[in-house]
């Protein structure tokens, strides 16, 4: 809603479904998690960008504000259980030891506060948003009872075909590569950038699942091994931006998989 307030939201069963639905002309877009203040990186969808051929289009930050629901008339010190998502319980963790409620996990927060509206549970609460407490008919307990006030989310807007970029506006471009290989090559790697004065947001690594392992001795008899990396980029520059393509030419003489990007 607040990245398409006008548009008809379709709920996608997981991460997966929801690139699919893309994919399948289902959708004309997805909007998807990839990374929480608090919680660190979705790698989930790091690993899918890679599996499907869809383009980052924009991103859309959300202010988290986990909520404590119950069913009408029913007080906070009558809740003997807790349901929502093993996330939301990590991120108010304090609040629960206080209560001093039994956790059930469910797969989201909001099918969490449907579970106790649809079966009537006057014992249970849910965590979940204010918009799943006006949705299934909930009262708001409390607000806010996350431990991190200052705890975000960053969406990552998703389309089949990608934007075209240009230099009148900040963008944003995301890369995948992987490295051969020798001392400091991550350094020379990330050098690149910087000597074109390109400001990097984000650095993620994921492990390759096609070759997680490298053998440094063929023979294979006591010899070290080492993961196999894919390193994730968003630096803060235009792909028709001159400094970026030059820094993109630059990587790919020590990139050993052909960079993938686009620009948001």
């Amino acid at each position: 809603m607040k990245a398409y307030p006008k548009c008809e939201a379709v709920p996608c069963d997981d991460f997966e479904a929801a690139f699919k639905a893309v994919e399948l002309w289902l959708v004309d877009k997805a909007v998807l998690p990839i990374e929480n203040s608090v919680g660190g990186s979705i790698h989930r969808n790091y690993d899918l960008l890679l599996g499907h051929r869809l383009h980052i289009v924009g991103e859309v930050q959300m202010v988290v504000n986990h909520c404590l629901l119950g069913l009408p008339g029913v007080r906070k010190d009558e809740l003997k259980r807790v349901l929502s998502h093993p996330q939301a319980f990590a991120q108010c963790d304090m609040t629960l030891n206080e209560l001093g409620l039994i956790r059930i996990s469910t797969e989201d927060t909001a099918g969490a506060a449907q579970i106790v509206a649809s079966d009537g549970l006057k014992n249970t609460g849910a965590i979940a948003s204010a918009r799943a407490a006006v949705i299934y008919g909930l009262n708001i307990l409390e607000e806010k009872i996350q431990d991190n006030c200052d705890n975000v989310t960053r969406f990552l807007i998703l389309a089949r075909e990608p934007i075209i970029p240009g230099l009148e506006r900040p963008y944003k471009t995301s890369i995948v590569f992987s490295l051969d290989e020798g001392p400091g090559v991550l350094f020379k790697a990330l050098a690149v950038f910087a000597l074109r004065d390109i400001s990097l947001s984000k650095i993620e690594s994921r492990p390759q699942r096609k070759r997680p392992l490298r053998i440094v001795d063929d023979s294979n008899k006591g010899s070290a091994k080492y993961f196999e990396y894919l390193f994730y980029i968003d630096f803060e520059a235009s792909m028709a931006d001159p400094r970026a393509q030059y820094a993109l030419g630059h990587l790919q003489v020590s990139a050993l998989v052909p960079i993938w990007g686009n620009s948001s």
